[in-house]
């Protein structure tokens, strides 16, 4: 770890009784977060460049603690039982405890952190999004330049309320990534929020026409775009084609390729041309 001031923390937290804060560490170091008395950690999947394998980024996701590093995601759970300022406090648990698990294992450079911004917080905070978690990233010196916030899907009507949050993000500093549920909604995101990134669900790939007009537009904007949720090979092997045909930066994300995990990999696939066509998956990395 690269982090001087993270590591600081780390060692406060593993001296503490932890009956001041709602964040402590286990045995293996890892952080972990009190809510509802519920403990949870953090889980990492791999965001991968479609044609190459390299993992460029990892999305952060809120477990409960396993000692076999398959917890289960408690976030719908908990969010249904809390208010909306406890869903808040939720929200930013979540995002420092993804930030502590993900420096903690992370140099100085590499992938980017996904962190989610889930849809309560966008009405519930009133002004200046991103303004206290910047203060958490800056007081540990962790690189704002590699998180990207995923905001939350939004109806029509909310399209106001997404270009003001997306602001406030901006302003502070932080890099967005927007989601979009069909092609119509993901050149509307491209033109009026401009976001840093762009995901669209993989399970159900719209018309090859309308998607490779996506990603031309995405490819003249500089904006990847992320295929979430991938779970089948033809999936695969379609996003692999288009990315090939129309080019930009396509990067693809789901069970198919990757199971989430505490642990970041410790090596970059093999990105030779034959490993990469031979067969749906990429070659394993070290854990």
């Amino acid at each position: 770890m690269s982090y001087p001031l993270l590591q600081q923390y780390l060692e406060r937290l593993s001296s503490s009784t932890g009956a001041a804060s709602s964040i402590s560490l286990d045995a293996q170091g890892r952080a972990q977060g009190r809510f509802f008395n519920c403990t949870m950690s953090s889980a990492f999947q791999p965001i991968r460049h479609v044609v190459r394998g390299e993992v460029l980024g990892y999305e952060g996701l809120a477990r409960s603690v396993s000692a076999a590093d398959e917890g289960l995601s408690l976030w719908k759970l908990l969010d249904h039982a809390a208010s909306d300022d406890e869903s808040v406090e939720l929200d930013r648990l979540c995002r420092m405890l993804h930030a502590i698990n993900f420096f903690r294992q992370s140099g100085t450079s590499g992938p980017d952190l996904f962190l989610n911004v889930h849809d309560r917080l966008l009405s519930a905070v009133s002004s200046n999004h991103g303004h206290a978690f910047r203060r958490i990233l800056d007081a540990l010196e962790l690189p704002l330049a590699r998180v990207v916030l995923q905001l939350p899907p939004t109806s029509p009507q909310q399209g106001w309320l997404l270009n003001y949050v997306a602001d406030n993000y901006r302003r502070n500093g932080f890099r967005f990534a927007a989601q979009a549920a069909n092609p119509t909604e993901a050149r509307q995101q491209l033109e009026r929020v401009r976001p840093d990134v762009l995901r669209i669900d993989a399970r159900e790939l719209p018309d090859l026409a309308e998607l490779s007009a996506v990603l031309r537009q995405a490819r003249e904007a500089q904006v990847p775009v992320v295929f979430k949720r991938l779970e089948s090979v033809h999936a695969l092997q379609t996003l692999r084609t288009l990315a090939e045909t129309v080019g930009g930066d396509v990067r693809v994300q789901g069970y198919l390729l990757d199971a989430p995990r505490a642990a970041l990999l410790e090596e970059q696939p093999d990105t030779s041309r034959e490993n990469v066509t031979r067969g749906f998956s990429f070659p394993p990395a070290t854990l």
